[in-house]
C-alpha cells in the first residue's frame, strides 16, 4: 500500500525534508521521561525546560544534529551507596526535538533540578531577486 503525503502536490517542490521530519516525530519514543515544558519567552525566543532532578551537568549532553536537538542523560553508578529503598529513578533518557530552519540553541542552564535550553530564531533578511527572461526561437537575439 502506498502512503499518501500532503507534500505530493506538484506545487510543493523541495519540501522532502518536512516529510522526513514528520516521520522522525511520529517514530519518537512515547516514553514521558523526563517531563518537559516548552515556553515562548520572547517574540523569537523559546525555552525548553526538562525535569532532571538528580542529574548533574556532567551526566547530560546536549547536541544539535542537523535539524534535531538531542538531549541525553545518564547517571553514573555509585557503587559505594547501599539503598534500603530506591524510589527515585536513576535511568538514562534521550529527548529529541526537531528544530525549524534557522533555529539556534543559544544556551543551557541547570537550575534546581530543571535543565533550561534556550532557543532563538533571528528574523530572516527579506531579499527580492529579479530573474531575467531570455528569449529563444524567436529569430531575434535576446535584448541586452
Amino acid at each position: 500500500m502506498t502512503r499518501m503525503s500532503v507534500f505530493n502536490s506538484p506545487f510543493l517542490l523541495g519540501f522532502d525534508h518536512f516529510e522526513r521530519a514528520i516521520d522522525r516525530i511520529s517514530k519518537s519514543s512515547p516514553d514521558g521521561y523526563p517531563p518537559y515544558n516548552i515556553e515562548q519567552t520572547g517574540a523569537n525566543d523559546w525555552r525548553i525546560s526538562l525535569a532532571v532532578a538528580g542529574f548533574g551537568p556532567d551526566d547530560m549532553e546536549i547536541l544539535v544534529e542537523g535539524s534535531q536537538l538531542v538531549i541525553r542523560g545518564r547517571q553514573g553508578e555509585d557503587g559505594e551507596r547501599v539503598f534500603i529503598h530506591r524510589g527515585i529513578a536513576a535511568r538514562q533518557f534521550l529527548r529529541n526535538f526537531v528544530l525549524a530552519d534557522g533555529m539556534l540553541v543559544t544556551g543551557a542552564e541547570l537550575d534546581n533540578g530543571l535543565l533550561h535550553v534556550s532557543l532563538s530564531r533571528p528574523e530572516p533578511e527579506s531579499t527580492v531577486r529579479r530573474i531575467e527572461i531570455t528569449a529563444r526561437g524567436t529569430g531575434q537575439p535576446p535584448a541586452a
